[in-house]
């Protein structure tokens, strides 16, 4: 080999060897972080677990989960938004519930969930669906429509958090129903269900994994769901809209997001990956019992959109219900 030719591959050789290993390798060629936004045992980290394990698989690197619970949500999407956005920190998101985060906190927030936050693919959906203790005399939704406007302040409703899609929905209802209610706030749906169940508070709109066990057992009663079908979990309970309610509609949605700025050729693999993940019917299955219906995959725009979409809808129903993030 003649000197100057041995003499520049050698110097590239160097070279090499003196580059970053992540410049060498492929994404990903370490464990990647899934930030869950609360405390384990929620939905949202139910269902960070079930995508974490099957991205782990996918991508061939684990996929750690991250409990980052606090303010609603706010300190682990906070924590993922000003991440490195090196594709290794995403953020199982609640996205409806940041959604509502986003205008009840807004001035207070330290990151702007649609510039800080890219949606990497919408994963599904969890349904609500209003309860209530037997004690109240409302055998569906139209009575308890009529009991609620003809009995003010009697009626006392739970909800999970300030600006959970459980509030939300009773907030359009007290509105849409004109009903003088009491809000009952609770730390989480475990704690509003048990004093539902016991006749302390009198009514909800809980995600229906939450108040299923209790409506099966008779303890509670299901008088409609939030969504524009009816859902496989209860098929015999009428949605909103069936009792004459047009366009209402409350789901608690999810999806993973990355930190803004993430690279598009990261962000596409996540996208594929996750939308392989949607479509494997063993995973649908694992989702749905755990009470999520899983979406048809959609690309980083379309999912940007549905973002958009939640965070102008729950401004205008915060808007229009003059709800307080301390009330």
């Amino acid at each position: 080999m003649p000197s100057m030719l041995r003499r520049a591959l050698c110097a590239g050789l160097a070279t090499a060897a003196l580059l970053p290993a992540a410049a060498l390798a492929a994404w990903p060629d370490h464990p990647v972080k899934l930030v869950v936004p609360y405390p384990p045992g929620g939905a949202t980290d139910v269902i960070g677990r079930i995508v974490a394990q099957r991205l782990s698989t996918a991508l061939g690197q684990q996929v750690v989960v991250d409990n980052r619970g606090g303010a609603g949500g706010n300190i682990g999407a906070d924590l993922a938004a000003k991440s490195r956005p090196d594709g290794y920190t995403l953020l199982m998101a609640a996205m409806t519930s940041h959604s509502t985060m986003a205008k009840l906190e807004r001035g207070k927030l330290s990151y702007d969930l649609v510039k800080d936050l890219v949606p990497v693919q919408v994963v599904g959906f969890v349904p609500l669906v209003f309860v209530t203790h037997p004690s109240v005399p409302a055998q569906n939704f139209q009575q308890l429509v009529s009991f609620a406007k003809s009995n003010p302040k009697k009626l006392t409703y739970a909800s999970s958090g300030a600006g959970a899609p459980q509030r939300m929905a009773v907030e359009m209802f007290r509105v849409q129903s004109g009903a003088d209610m009491i809000h009952v706030p609770y730390k989480g749906s475990g704690p509003a269900m048990t004093d539902l169940v016991g006749g302390q508070v009198l009514m909800a709109a809980e995600t229906v994994p939450a108040a299923l066990q209790q409506v099966k057992a008779g303890k509670l009663r299901a008088l409609a769901v939030t969504t524009p079908q009816r859902i496989s979990m209860l098929p015999e309970v009428p949605t909103v809209q069936e009792s004459g309610w047009k366009d209402f509609e409350v789901v608690s949605t999810f999806g993973v997001m990355a930190p803004a700025g993430t690279p598009a050729d990261v962000l596409a693999r996540l996208n594929a990956e996750l939308g392989k993940i949607m479509q494997d019917p063993a995973a649908k299955e694992q989702f749905l019992q755990q009470g999520v219906y899983v979406l048809p995959p959609q690309t980083p725009a379309q999912a940007a959109e549905r973002l958009k979409a939640e965070v102008a809808k729950w401004a205008k129903v915060i808007d229009e219900t003059g709800v307080k993030a301390d009330e």
